[in-house]
């Protein structure tokens, strides 16, 4: 039976032959794309360690698509200016993603996904790096140091856009020559996020991670709530006693704030969550644990981006005035139109306190515009 566990460490994952296989195709991978250069360690120079981290790819379905193995160097116990400068890796930001596809949706697109294998090996450091190899070099006779001459690259998930099935098949043909890319097909799940096509439109949503995390709390026999937060309530860093995991409350978050790709719905309500991540205490676990219960209720919503649009950019500002119980800032809101598609938004305090009620309605529109 397929392990469906993800090890923390070398010695958990290395009798399971899925683990083998992963972490076999891994160093292979590196090898192959001379990542590094077996070599003595230079006088003078300290070198890091490195870590296997194991990852269970799913597929939208929830089935096991394969298992990963990454070796990663321990970057953390560099210092920054002494053994490196920069660790700027450029990613697309969502909402581009989000206007790319509402305008496919109207154009009648095709959208095809690939996936570019050891994407992250394709590039060069500048600085001289030396790495302890893991211990599984030395059961192999391996020698004592590696000089690394790759980095992280971020272009592992490819997507292609356009109107001509032509020039994207002769864009493929050039990347395959390039890379080791494998072909996806149309885009229907990339980055936990599901994708959907019909006449309507596109739709876009997070069903699977959504069910996951209410799966992790055990909240999937619980009643869902009509709301994420009640209306009036008010949450303060000091209401309730401390919670004794306040690393728990902060992984739920954070997974709220990605839930919130899709879920515009939850944004208000996670703006307020994040709040106390410092010292998380019991009245502010209740209100995430309400959030998932509001979601079980609707698991598979998301965002629809109609076939029929004008594609006009149209943008939605308002705000509170002094809402904040415990520092009287207000709160700012937007959202961002590309026609009737939802590209764009964001719920912000305000970094000032507004003395008049006219001032706050003012800020997001300056928001918007320094954006």
């Amino acid at each position: 039976m397929p392990s469906q566990t993800e090890p923390t460490s070398y010695d958990q994952a290395a009798n399971d032959p899925n683990w083998q296989q992963a972490m076999t195709a891994e160093i292979t991978a590196l090898e192959q794309n001379n990542t590094w250069t077996l070599t003595s360690l230079p006088h003078g120079h300290k070198p890091i360690g490195c870590k296997w981290v194991y990852k269970i790819k799913h597929r939208s379905d929830g089935t096991i698509e394969r298992y990963k193995a990454r070796l990663v160097a321990k970057g953390y116990t560099q210092q920054e200016g002494l053994d490196y400068h920069e660790t700027f890796s450029p990613t697309a930001k969502l909402v581009t993603i989000r206007c790319l596809l509402a305008i496919a949706a109207v154009r009648h697109w095709p959208l095809h996904q690939l996936d570019v294998q050891n994407a992250f090996l394709h590039g060069h450091l500048d600085e001289e790096v030396y790495m302890f190899p893991h211990r599984a070099f030395v059961d192999r006779g391996r020698i004592l140091c590696v000089d690394l001459t790759s980095h992280y690259m971020d272009l592992n998930k490819h997507h292609e856009i356009g109107n001509d099935p032509a020039s994207i098949k002769s864009l493929m043909g050039v990347l395959h020559e390039k890379f080791r890319i494998k072909d996806l097909g149309d885009l229907k799940y990339f980055l936990g996020i599901e994708v959907s096509r019909s006449k309507r439109g596109i739709v876009i949503s997070q069903r699977k991670y959504t069910l996951d995390i209410i799966k992790d709390v055990g909240l999937l026999g619980a009643r869902p709530y009509d709301f994420p937060m009640e209306q009036k309530l008010k949450l303060t860093p000091t209401d309730g006693d401390l919670l004794h995991d306040p690393a728990h409350y902060r992984r739920l978050v954070g997974r709220l704030i990605y839930l919130t790709i899709t879920r515009l719905d939850i944004v208000y309500s996670v703006h307020i969550l994040s709040q106390f991540m410092h010292q998380p205490r019991k009245p502010h676990l209740e209100a995430v644990l309400r959030v998932l219960r509001y979601l079980k209720g609707s698991p598979g919503q998301g965002l629809l981006f109609p076939s029929e649009n004008n594609l006009k950019l149209t943008t939605f500002c308002d705000s509170d005035w002094a809402n904040c119980p415990t520092t009287r800032r207000s709160t700012t809101g937007y959202c961002t139109f590309l026609g009737d598609a939802l590209i764009s938004w964001k719920t912000k305090k305000q970094n000032v306190v507004s003395r008049f009620q006219s001032k706050p309605n003012i800020e997001p529109w300056h928001m918007q515009l320094v954006r």
